[in-house]
């Protein structure tokens, strides 16, 4: 276990420079290796954070509202996620951009998924295939975007003006969740499982190393416990909010068959790939998010631009391998992840990746599948705000760089995050993307514009994405209202950033360590 404390790695604090230095609560750090028992935990505690939404993609997809799939292949698309997520992970840490950062499927395809499923007359294995052609199309082209460096290149322009209201946004993208504000929520189970996730982070942390080191399992596993004893007691009737349904353990197979092209042969249909890479460019965008933020928490400095590239292609490679393996959606880095590295403190790539092979495991495994969606939404939701709560706080730090006394940047940061939010949310209120294509078809001056598939999906699918919206906002005000580079924190951030030469890829590794070493010779 080591713990990073000094300066060795950055610039003198003193005269108002700043040092790259880790987090003072960083357990284990990016490079560090707990053993082995401990990362297994450690791992599956990652992936637990992002059960929701590993759950909830593959469940709407194939709901009665979308593609209605039979029960047993509903099972059978849940484990296919998790297969999926294992290996996208296992091949980011590894081969891109080498983060520990958790890979999995993505809402901001979720959009345009809908939107061709609503344009689909034929069945669900017609129309999942459809999706599968989609998402394999519009992965290449992400793949040549990462590896030519486009959105390497726009790090040049990314101050923390801009950086700081992104990542808040993935914060704040899941606040009016169901599993937060449904009007049936059962808040005193919700309650219970936050209590129990801030008692074992903040103030047992210091009495127990296991507290500190799993307050997320050890929060899910006390709340689960006391719902699934008061649903087998009845103090929790059927089909309400926080019961715990042990039928569909018992109903669930040993093994299910997870294969490339299980559904069969993707198919190819240019507009649907069109709407699908829409839903690609809001999540390269979180994406670069997510980079800064697990940058900032493990205080290893703001990626390189060779990092960068080398982690959105990944991010194209794991849409292919969701596209092959038949999800119906794609993979992207997961912000629940992040947000367990700041409470708990475990930053380590091999515990990820150690995360990744239970993951790759287990998802074959029905009866894991099938108790994983026992956990009830309350306590999901409770994860959905001990995590992207800290998101958010990660984000407003990185404005300890910036001038706050400068009106521009209280103006770009203001107006970024209120639009943010208010953006999307008038897109909440479209039942669909065809429902805004006709809505827009009748404005003014723009309506001719709407008469366009691919133009109306994209408008709809970048506009319902939080972080997208805000980013771009900041983005633009930042890079032409009239600003010093002092100012705008890129004068510091600059300094703490890593260079291209600091990180070295998984096959420049490779060649290194097939050179022959010199030897030394006594005279």
């Amino acid at each position: 276990m080591t713990k990073n404390t000094d300066n060795s790695n950055g610039m003198e604090t003193d005269g108002g420079s700043v040092s790259r230095e880790e987090a003072s609560f960083v357990e284990y750090g990016i490079e560090d290796k707990p053993p082995l028992l401990e990362s297994i935990f450690l791992g599956a505690q990652h992936y637990l954070t992002m059960v929701g939404a590993t759950i909830a993609i593959p469940l709407v997809l194939a709901g009665p509202s979308a593609l209605d799939m039979p029960g047993p292949e509903t099972a059978q698309l849940v484990g296919t996620f998790f297969v999926v997520s294992g290996i996208a992970t296992l091949l980011q840490t590894t081969v891109g951009n080498r983060y520990p950062i958790v890979q999995g499927g993505t809402f901001a395809l979720l959009a345009p998924a809908l939107a061709i499923i609503a344009t689909s007359s034929a069945g669900w294995q017609a129309t999942l295939l459809e999706l599968q052609g989609a998402i394999i199309a519009a992965a290449t082209v992400q793949v040549v975007l990462g590896y030519i460096g486009a959105l390497g290149y726009l790090k040049r322009y990314l101050s923390p003006v801009v950086i700081a209201p992104v990542i808040v946004l993935i914060g704040l993208s899941l606040f009016n969740t169901g599993d937060v504000t449904t009007t049936s929520q059962n808040w005193w189970l919700l309650g219970l499982a936050l209590f129990l996730i801030i008692l074992f982070s903040q103030y047992l942390d210091q009495y127990s190393r296991y507290a500190k080191l799993f307050p997320v399992l050890l929060g899910i596993a006390g709340a689960w416990i006391v719902a699934a004893v008061f649903s087998a007691t009845g103090i929790y009737a059927p089909n309400t909010v926080g019961y715990v349904d042990f039928s569909t353990i018992a109903n669930a197979t040993l093994i299910q068959p997870i294969t490339p092209f299980q559904w069969g042969m993707p198919q190819f249909t240019a507009a649907f790939a069109v709407g699908i890479f829409a839903g690609v460019m809001a999540s390269m965008v979180e994406s670069l998010g997510d980079y800064y933020a697990v940058a900032r928490i493990a205080g290893v400095g703001a990626p390189s631009e060779k990092r960068i590239n080398h982690g959105i292609a990944m991010e194209g490679v794991g849409n292919i391998i969701a596209g092959i393996m038949g999800t119906g959606n794609g993979s992207t880095s997961y912000g629940e992840n992040i947000g367990a590295i700041g409470i708990t403190g475990v930053a380590s790539r091999y515990v990820v990746q150690i995360g990744a092979l239970v993951m790759l495991v287990v998802g074959f495994i029905g009866y894991f599948g099938q108790l994983v969606t026992t956990i009830p939404g309350p306590i999901v939701g409770a994860l959905y705000i001990a995590m992207f709560g800290q998101i958010a706080a990660i984000g407003l730090s990185n404005l300890k760089y910036v001038d706050l006394d400068a009106s521009r940047n209280i103006f770009i940061i203001g107006i970024a995050l209120f639009l943010g939010l208010a953006i999307p949310t008038y897109m909440g209120n479209f039942e669909s993307a065809a429902q805004f294509q006709e809505i827009g078809a009748s404005a003014a001056i723009v309506g001719p514009l709407f008469s366009n598939d691919i133009f109306a999906n994209t408008i709809f699918v970048t506009g319902s994405t939080t972080m997208v919206v805000g980013g771009t906002i900041a983005f633009i005000l930042d890079n032409t209202i009239r600003g010093t580079a002092e100012e705008r924190g890129l004068s510091q951030w600059q300094e703490l950033a890593e260079d291209d030469s600091e990180f070295v890829t998984f096959f420049e590794r490779i060649r290194s360590d097939g050179e022959p070493k010199p030897v030394d010779r006594a005279d």
